[in-house]
């Protein structure tokens, strides 16, 4: 496998690799990793669909990547994924899947013309005062310390920030900057999150950092991310003959390593209670889901809280698999679960699903946003972030496109919130949000939309549906690592298994993503197949100068270098270094980055 750039490959067709016809291959888990690795087995590897089966334990593919009504509690959305244009191996993935309402184009033609012709962008990133302040300042008031910090993260090593908290790297200004808030919210990093998936974030996205206070870098697709991009996935295998099995809960994968060339013999999984075994040879290729996100969901409704009772560090069916997956390691090669999953306090936070149609509360929406959500376009554009929450349960909350379900009233409006904190108490419910029925969970939120006092209990009991999850590993990635802790994608030796998914090494590249696990996928399939066809690189913006430049510019929010504070020395080296480009491409540069005149 090997890494490429430009449209010679990403055109090209590769040949059938050797050996195809005699592959067989088993998927455990349906997420988009999964999937995807389904997919590039179809198109890529050649491999026949009918010898490719996908390992499911619940009864809907998709993992993380959900979003599902029940008929007697309401609809469900335990949290959204935003696009961006450079998740290359995404793109390359969806312009060969057709879509669903009309099979003509592909789903990148859909997403395409929808978000050209509806291009998304936010009137509110945040909110104070009850919603009657609601703005896009577009202004990071980054102090010098700050923008030093920055800088230094930006160009560390990552062997150097291993295991180093962000909290170890940036100072004590950092906290109170609008950057901080802006990037906190968006991508849910806390202050203990990981320095080194942080300098990964800076590096991997630095050519959207204008984007960042109002949401333009963003991209949405039209519906739910089930419905948008699952669905079409899946249709697309079973045409091609894969198959989906459900109901089956895979607890190891047993490897055999022998001089350090590793091959996996059997698969040891569950059906309706009982155990039983996949015999394995050579070409049988196993793809692992190792971890996830999502794993120990709790759900709650309008009248009831999420069960957290049984959620325990480090407990779960795809930790189970991982640890057992690991435990066979001679020397840690299969990766450390327990960095991810042994601190459920630290990666736990907590989402809600509000359907509505009444008028006064969409009134409220409407002030706020300054669109009408039942217009069917864009309408947040992202998420609002209220400033007056974040001493409590740190709220956000967003409106896509309606209807964001096939099945949804034309009339309602679904209204994704969520929180960063769940165990603290709320600024109008005196409770921590993981102990909050929906209604309560409501009451809140139309609390900080600017609802009358007197009118909130009655509103979130009559006039709304308010579903909860509360999910004890969403932030686990983000946790402080070694690069060892997680497996490469194929790890040095391995025969005839791959690692999938967001707790899989591969470099460059940025976890909670839906181009991460597409890329494990990709990246697996080539290795194991040998596939003669170069797999597109992460986009390289922080190797650009030109985004460099855009970027600080932006970052010390549109001032010219003559405008900043600078001592008496750095003055003087300023204008010494000025000189030197005068009448060079650096100038020109300089001069179209908005850095100087």
């Amino acid at each position: 496998m090997y890494y490429s750039a430009g449209t010679y490959e990403s055109f090209a067709k590769p040949e059938k690799p050797e050996g195809a016809d005699r592959k067989s291959a088993y998927i455990i888990g349906t997420g988009l990793a999964g999937l995807s690795a389904a997919f590039y087995l179809v198109r890529d590897g050649q491999v026949k669909g009918e010898r490719i089966h996908l390992l499911e334990k619940l009864e809907l593919a998709g993992g993380s990547c959900d979003g599902r009504k029940d008929v007697r509690k309401g609809f469900y959305m335990r949290g959204g994924r935003e696009m961006d244009n450079h998740f290359e191996c995404m793109w390359d993935m969806y312009r060969d899947v057709p879509s669903i309402e009309n099979p003509e184009i592909s789903v990148l033609d859909e997403y395409y013309w929808l978000n050209k012709h509806d291009p998304n962008y936010s009137l509110c990133r945040a909110s104070e005062k009850r919603g009657q302040d609601a703005h896009t300042d577009k202004k990071f008031t980054l102090d010098k310390k700050s923008q030093m910090a920055l800088t230094k993260l930006f160009m560390t090593p990552e062997k150097e920030l291993e295991d180093k908290k962000i909290s170890e790297v940036l100072p004590d200004s950092f906290w109170e900057t609008n950057f901080w808030l802006y990037w906190q919210t968006m991508f849910a990093f806390q202050r203990w999150s990981s320095a080194l998936e942080m300098k990964r974030y800076l590096c991997r996205f630095c050519h959207h950092i204008d984007g960042l206070p109002d949401f333009t870098a963003l991209r949405f697709t039209k519906y739910n991310q089930y419905e948008s991009m699952i669905l079409p996935l899946v249709k697309y295998l079973e045409n091609h003959g894969v198959k989906v099995e459900y109901g089956i809960d895979v607890k190891n994968v047993i490897i055999k390593d022998e001089g350090g060339r590793k091959v996996a013999t059997q698969i040891v999984y569950e059906k309706n209670g009982e155990t039983d075994r996949i015999d394995l040879v050579e070409d049988d290729l196993v793809f692992i889901t190792n971890g996830c996100c999502t794993d120990t969901s709790c759900y709650g409704d309008q009248n009831t809280v999420p069960d957290i009772s049984n959620v325990k560090n480090g407990v779960g069916e795809s930790w189970d698999l991982w640890k057992n997956i690991a435990s066979q390691a001679k020397n840690g090669e299969y990766g450390n679960p327990d960095k991810f999953c042994s601190d459920v306090e630290a990666t736990n936070w907590m989402s809600a699903t509000v359907e509505t149609s009444d008028e006064e509360i969409i009134q409220r929406i409407i002030s706020i946003c300054k669109r009408d959500p039942r217009e069917g376009k864009v309408t947040t554009g992202g998420i609002v972030t209220v400033k007056d929450s974040t001493d409590n349960w740190y709220l956000s909350w967003t409106i896509n496109r309606q209807p964001q379900f096939k099945s949804q009233n034309k009339d309602t409006v679904l209204i994704w919130v969520y929180a960063l904190t769940t165990n603290k108490e709320g600024n109008y419910v005196k409770k921590a949000m993981r102990d909050c029925t929906g209604e309560e969970v409501c009451r809140e939120w139309l609390y900080h939309i600017g609802a009358p006092l007197d009118k909130i209990d009655e509103w979130a009991k009559n006039r709304c549906n308010t579903t909860t999850c509360f999910m004890p590993y969403i932030n686990a990635f983000f946790q402080p690592r070694k690069e060892k802790d997680r497996p490469l994608v194929v790890p040095k030796g391995a025969v005839n298994f791959a690692f999938l998914g967001q707790f899989t090494e591969t470099p460059r590249d940025t976890i909670f993503t839906t181009e991460y696990s597409i890329r494990t996928g990709m990246e697996a399939v080539y290795t194991l197949l040998n596939v003669d066809r170069g797999v597109p690189e992460v986009w390289g913006s922080k190797y650009d100068i030109r985004e460099l430049l855009r970027a600080a510019y932006y970052a010390i929010d549109k001032k010219k270098l003559s405008e900043l504070p600078l001592s008496f020395k750095e003055k003087i080296a300023l204008k010494i270094a000025l000189n030197v480009a005068k009448g060079t491409d650096v100038e020109i540069l300089l001069r179209e980055s908005g850095l100087i005149e």
